[in-house]
């Protein structure tokens, strides 16, 4: 029979007098994580209220470790910020700082409140995270392992070296780290979060998603990880869950700009048409464009010729024209009548899907993409900066995926597309699009005719 946890004393905990206890912390946290979350919400807010009408201002401290809890930092650290020799409150704030990036300040907190009596390992931890924040990884890692054995056997110790790691661009070595905190303890929400990051970023998002599951599978939440898991669900067409994702989001911050414009790009595809039987037949004719033509029964001389020519499959003679075709040595009017019937018998034709022709003005540019637009007199430092690739851009999940899509890999590529050319690709809405405008912007780069 399985034993259930004893419920929280949630109003015991906030109404008590003098400094809060670790165990009273680790069970407010353990209510917010639990059914008793919207309990524990009613009872801190009601604290809140309280404490800013003057009624309770001896539990002010209180207060603000349940702000913390709720995730509002900036009411956490107003009422915290007067806390001394109070571990768990200088520890709070810490971890108040880290959610507002100030780094500096959340090392000194967590070092002040080891010396209050709160965790030291678990201190010298987060310290080692503040510390990596600021870019200074030697330090990060000599205070990390600092926490010594009793450390090294908790999972956010594993957790810290694997960030470490990672901004040392060791992938591998932070993914075996990541892997590790999970192994100890299956709910670390960041080790999980950094887990299926580095999933996503290398295209294995069936990984990346179950991965996200499992860090949302129990509270708190984190609101990147809802984020990067509804991209994801729209990227597999599970428009209902990518707008649920959304949707918790908007709850704990209405007005967040990133999922707003994700909702709407979710109402937006939502009004659209989609025609399954247009969607077979797309498959289908892709599979037919990539057959090869040794698959089909022609004549010594034709198969030769379309060898010679590096001709290999059906979709290649798509893109080639019939006088080209009669340039190929040996290859005449019968091999090509011979592959005209080929085509027709499968509803094809020579030339039908011929790339778009590309300017013949002098002075144009080719890149490696099939538009040519760009002047010659490109300065080396103009030409060294389309030649990048587009993954030096700092593009989201669903942006980086419609370029592979579209196969534009190079800066050149990208800035030879039209806005409309963009919108046309599946998932690309105007959150992408203007995504992409804002990071070629910053570089002085701009999309075809915008």
């Amino acid at each position: 029979m399985i034993k259930t946890a004893e419920p929280v004393n949630i109003r015991g905990i906030l109404q008590s007098k003098g400094h809060m206890t670790a165990d009273e912390f680790s069970q407010l946290r353990r209510a917010v994580a639990s059914d008793q979350v919207a309990a524990t919400r009613q009872e801190i807010e009601a604290l809140l209220r309280d404490v800013e009408s003057g009624a309770a201002s001896s539990q002010a401290v209180r207060a603000g470790i349940g702000a913390y809890l709720l995730a509002q930092h900036a009411i956490a650290e107003r009422l915290l910020s007067g806390a001394s020799n109070d571990g768990v409150a200088l520890y709070v704030l810490g971890m108040v700082y880290l959610s507002l990036e100030r780094w500096d300040e959340a090392d000194e907190k967590f070092a002040a409140a080891a010396k209050a009596g709160y965790d030291p390992v678990e201190c010298t931890m987060k310290r080692a995270g503040a510390i990596r924040l600021q870019g200074r990884l030697e330090e990060a890692e000599s205070t990390l392992k600092q926490a010594g054995m009793e450390g090294a056997r908790r999972a956010d110790y594993s957790y810290q070296m694997g960030c470490i790691l990672a901004d040392r661009g060791d992938t591998y070595g932070a993914i075996e780290y990541f892997e590790r905190a999970v192994d100890m303890d299956p709910h670390h929400s960041q080790a999980l979060f950094r887990l299926a990051g580095e999933n996503a970023l290398y295209g294995n998002d069936n990984e990346a998603i179950r991965l996200y599951e499992q860090g949302l599978s129990k509270a708190p939440f984190y609101l990147g990880a809802l984020l990067n898991l509804g991209l994801l669900y729209e990227d597999k067409g599970n428009y209902s869950a990518a707008a649920f994702c959304f949707r918790r989001v908007l709850q704990h911050d209405q007005n967040h700009p990133r999922a707003l414009m994700y909702m709407k790009d979710i109402e937006a595809t939502s009004e659209m048409y989609y025609d399954d039987d247009m969607a077979k037949n797309e498959a289908r004719l892709e599979q037919l464009l990539s057959r090869p033509v040794t698959d089909f029964e022609l004549s010594v001389r034709s198969r030769n010729c379309l060898a010679s020519m590096d001709i290999q499959t059906l979709g290649d003679l798509t893109k080639i024209t019939e006088p080209e075709l009669l340039q190929g040595k040996n290859f005449g009017e019968t091999s090509l009548v011979e592959i005209r019937e080929l085509m027709a018998a499968h509803g094809l034709r020579v030339g039908q899907n011929l790339a778009p022709a590309k300017p013949k003005e002098s002075g144009a540019w080719q890149g490696a993409g099939n538009y040519a637009i760009l002047p010659t007199d490109l300065s080396p430092q103009e030409q060294a900066m389309l030649a990048r690739s587009v993954s030096d851009l700092n593009l989201s999940v669903r942006a980086r995926k419609c370029m592979a899509r579209l196969g534009i890999t190079s800066l050149a590529e990208l800035v030879q597309r039209t806005p409309d050319e963009l919108l046309a690709t599946k998932n690309f809405g105007v959150t992408s699009l203007n995504e992409i405008r804002q990071q070629l912007g910053e570089i002085g780069l701009k999309l075809r005719n915008d």
